[in-house]
């Protein structure tokens, strides 16, 4: 079972900056995780919600934003190209979420794809999101690229069912509820792991990956040397 970094090493540092994720890479962790939204100047940055708000304590919006106003209020606020440099650097495998709904529609897929092919000799990468419709948009420019259906607690069966997604993307809460979903032939992709238990659960039942705030910790667990 394979590692990845949430947002980083973000118990120990803030989310999705440079400095997670040299945490990750110092303790170990096989992959990196990221979330990506469009800024108004068209760049791809990383960032999990709509808004500052939560992180640097300004309500201005991503989608609305050029990415120098967004680093003036958060200096630590990095490109995709920038963690992909790194992954490839390092021989880290990397998970790109695309987050959704956004105003810019499939923008943002068609952006990350683009930045994809352009690299060279990069570790595995797989694209993830909630969205179907996202994971489809991939799947149209590049059918043999990775992707992981991410699966909330509604519309489940229906993601499941109807997605092209070579991985499932359950909650590790979501999996312990659905334990049949480890028999499912897609291979598993599970976050938010930081429980030691459920870090044992997901590798006594054949989990690909277990994306977790702290790698270090579940590669202890996990007897990783």
């Amino acid at each position: 079972m394979k590692i990845y970094a949430h947002r980083g090493a973000s118990i120990d540092f803030p989310e999705m900056t440079m400095r997670a994720y040299k945490g990750a890479l110092d303790d170990g962790a096989d992959g990196f995780e990221c979330d990506v939204r469009t800024t108004k100047d068209n760049q791809l940055v990383l960032w999990h919600d709509a808004d500052m708000k939560r992180v640097a304590s300004y309500p201005g919006r991503i989608a609305e934003m050029d990415f120098m106003q967004i680093k003036r209020h958060y200096p630590e606020a990095i490109l995709l190209d920038e963690l992909l440099e790194l992954a490839r650097d390092n021989k880290k495998e990397l998970a790109i979420e695309t987050k959704h709904p956004v105003p810019t529609g499939s923008a943002v897929e068609k952006k990350v794809m683009q930045l994809i092919s352009e690299e060279e000799a990069t570790a595995a990468i797989t694209i993830m999101s909630f969205s179907w419709l996202a994971l489809e948009i991939v799947r149209k420019i590049d059918p043999q690229q990775a992707t992981v259906a991410l699966l909330e607690d509604r519309f489940n069966s229906l993601h499941r069912r109807y997605t092209s997604a070579r991985y499932l993307g359950p909650s590790v809460k979501f999996l312990r509820l659905h334990p049949e979903l480890t028999q499912d032939q897609r291979k598993l992709f599970v976050w938010t792991v930081d429980d030691a238990e459920d870090m044992r659960f997901c590798s006594d039942n054949g989990v690909e990956v277990l994306i977790t705030n702290n790698p270090s910790f579940a590669r202890k667990v996990l007897g990783y040397h």
